[in-house]
């Protein structure tokens, strides 16, 4: 089973920082700290709302499990959710170029 979205590119929603937190289970510290590393990226606008991409919401998610499954601090959860990110990515690669193959 694959631990990401499949790469599918999906439209970018905006969603309350109050509703991004609930979606994702995230303490406001964490999120806070993972936008501070860069590692996603928000579009303040005029509404006091927030962009965020669909992926973002699987991603931290992701993130929340990882970190509080293996007691681990945010930025060791970030490095592991983009090391299982490329080797999902780098599977589908050898798949599709063993498809090509046959």
């Amino acid at each position: 089973m694959s631990m990401t979205n499949s790469g599918a590119n999906f439209p970018v929603q905006t969603v309350a920082w109050e509703e991004f937190v609930k979606l994702t289970g995230i303490s406001v510290d964490h999120l806070n700290e993972i936008i501070a590393l860069g590692w996603i990226t928000t579009s303040p606008a005029l509404d006091e709302r927030y962009s965020f991409k669909d992926s973002d919401i699987y991603r931290v998610r992701k993130l929340e499990r990882i970190c509080g499954d293996f007691e681990l601090p945010v930025i060791g959860g970030t490095i592991i959710v983009d090391l299982l990110d490329r080797i999902d990515r780098l599977e589908r690669m050898v798949r599709r170029l063993n498809d090509m193959e046959q």
